[in-house]
């Protein structure tokens, strides 16, 4: 109800920044990139870069979602309280906010996949698979940063976070180029960030190269990350809800 008055302004940034970055990156950048002697994974940059940008999207809208949305409805508008004065239980509160970020994840990472498919970024009829894979690593961020977000008696942190934690996974993590191109130090530590198995999910299922065994493990990773951020948010939010 509360989205009906403002879908608007998601709806286009939705659409408006898929098509800026995959025009910026794909295909601006891109013409340099396939001019040198080898490109990533020796496939056109666009066919690269896309799904990274994908999986990315994802993370941020995750992190977004899961964040000043659920301080507020703590300290601000109160709403958890509101549900909580209803049969609703601690569990019924946390499931049904992560199913509502989890929607709002799936509505912008479909129009993404949508815009990779028109720039040529999808090689495989697989490619589909891209969006349940994006969904599984959004969620793989909302529940644990949901968790966070419930024990926090300011929005200050959230700048920390994002500095520190959502910015550099971004950049990093095998978005634009491979993380064997890192110090190795940092390629192991890039290799342990759930955005980098979001990623390498996405790109094996619009490139057509999916190794069964490689995409369960990054399937079972990301799953995790789910199941102990979920697990975390019902403490938090009980101790906070309920005091």
């Amino acid at each position: 109800m509360v989205y009906r008055r403002v879908w608007r302004g998601t709806a286009v940034t939705s659409i408006v920044n898929p098509v800026f970055y995959l025009g910026a990156l794909g295909v601006g950048l891109g013409t340099l990139v396939n001019k040198s002697s080898s490109t990533p994974l020796g496939v056109p940059y666009i066919d690269f870069v896309a799904p990274g940008m994908l999986a990315a999207t994802a993370m941020t809208v995750a992190a977004g979602e899961a964040s000043w949305p659920v301080i507020g409805s703590i300290k601000w508008t109160r709403q958890y309280f509101a549900m909580l004065a209803t049969p609703l239980g601690i569990r019924d509160v946390v499931l049904g906010h992560q199913l509502w970020m989890t929607a709002r994840v799936a509505s912008t990472s479909a129009v993404y996949l949508l815009v990779i498919v028109a720039f040529g970024g999808v090689n495989s009829p697989v490619g589909i698979l891209a969006l349940p894979a994006a969904v599984l690593l959004g969620a793989a961020f909302t529940t644990p940063f949901a968790a966070y977000a419930a024990t926090l008696e300011s929005d200050a942190a959230f700048v920390g976070v994002n500095r520190f934690i959502v910015v550099p996974m971004f950049l990093f993590s095998g978005t634009f180029f491979p993380v064997s191109r890192l110090p190795l130090p940092l390629e192991w530590l890039a290799y342990a960030t759930p955005l980098w198995h979001g990623v390498e999910l996405c790109r094996m299922f619009t490139l057509g190269d999916v190794n069964g065994l490689r995409a369960l493990g990054h399937a079972a990773y990301l799953l995790v990350f789910v199941v102990i951020g979920f697990a975390w948010a019902q403490r938090t939010y009980s101790a906070r809800l309920l005091k």
